[in-house]
């Protein structure tokens, strides 16, 4: 059990039968009264913000978010295969609990999946991947007054704005978290 005094943050706690972290916390003493915690929390699964005080004395039962680092496997069309690299064990992903940015990932790539009593709510990939461009218009010569982009489809089917020079068959670094070119690898 945790008290609102103890919030701090990133601290995950247990409310009315859903799992919040916090966000944001003030211990708050006015002149008249007693003190209270104003404090913004997000909800771990759906990502909803709330503002709330609390008495400093309230309790929570604490929540503990397992993160584990799965490989990628493959895709069935309805769900994400990862497995285990330690002990071989397969955890079945459905498309929903995945974000637009897993669109970079191909298989045997290790990403961070986090859950709470077995339930996952978030499958994080890569900050950065590495792919090969397999579609792209080639550049234009003398066409580098600005700063010229072009489309270029990459191994994993993803579309991305990368500079003019680049070329199929060009491997490049990608940031998930944006979507953004950052080098030719």
């Amino acid at each position: 059990m945790i008290t609102a005094g103890d919030f701090k943050n990133g601290l995950t706690f247990e409310m009315e039968g859903k799992v919040y972290q916090v966000v944001e916390f003030q211990h708050v003493k006015p002149g008249k009264g007693a003190a209270f915690v104003r404090t913004k929390y997000k909800d771990v699964m759906t990502g909803a913000t709330r503002e709330a005080s609390f008495n400093p004395t309230a309790k929570f039962e604490n929540a503990v978010i397992e993160r584990r680092e799965l490989q990628y496997s493959y895709d069935d069309g309805d769900l994400y295969h990862f497995m285990d690299t330690e002990t071989w064990e397969e955890t079945l992903i459905s498309r929903d609990m995945v974000e637009d940015n897993f669109k970079f990932v191909k298989e045997e790539m290790m990403c961070k999946i986090s859950s709470f009593k077995g339930k996952v709510f978030a499958v994080e990939p890569p900050t950065f991947v590495e792919l090969a461009v397999t579609e792209t218009e080639p550049g234009v010569k003398g066409d580098t007054a600005t700063n010229v982009t072009k489309a270029a489809t990459l191994e994993t089917g993803a579309v991305v704005k990368v500079p003019i020079f680049i070329n199929e068959g060009d491997v490049l670094k990608i940031d998930t978290r944006t979507g953004d070119y950052v080098e030719r690898v």
